[in-house]
């Protein structure tokens, strides 16, 4: 009787364990790694330091994501062909920065506007089993602090 109540003692705490670290199996994630801090999308919206969204509105816009045709005209590539993460590649650390993609904004948050052409402050190349064009617009406008670049947005 008294292994059962210990079992059913620690049982919620392991729930509660598994909740607050926002996963139940670890497994790879959309990331990527820029000098020594990488920006991870998060599991769960409120372990997130910088959440973002989307608009199909270019004047709500706060950041515009331009979808390029080739690496060679991005800013930002992503290409990969296997089908597991390379073990250490985007390792979470201390300095990891969490982004979350929101459906409901707050006023504060980056909007990104995900486009074929016009202008934009960040041109992505995807071809990924890992990453949606839309993680890796998050993470590129995560990596940038939420804010648009500081030269101007390219034609």
């Amino acid at each position: 009787m008294l292994r059962f109540k210990i079992l059913v003692s620690v049982v919620p705490l392991l729930v509660a364990g598994v909740i607050a670290r926002g996963e139940l199996l670890p497994g790879p994630h959309p990331c990527i790694a820029i000098a020594e801090t990488s920006v991870q999308l998060a599991l769960v919206p409120w372990q997130a330091q910088l959440h973002v969204s989307f608009t199909d509105d270019p004047a709500t816009a706060t950041v515009r994501v331009q979808m390029a045709d080739s690496a060679d005209t991005a800013d930002f590539v992503v290409v990969d062909d296997v089908d597991s993460r390379e073990a250490g590649a985007c390792e979470a650390n201390a300095a990891t920065r969490l982004v979350a993609i929101s459906a409901n904004p707050s006023a504060s948050a980056p909007v990104i506007y995900l486009s074929n052409d016009g202008p934009a402050d960040y041109r992505i190349f995807v071809r990924s089993k890992t990453f949606t064009e839309r993680e890796a617009a998050a993470l590129i406008v995560g990596a940038g602090g939420g804010h648009r670049r500081l030269e101007a947005a390219s034609l």
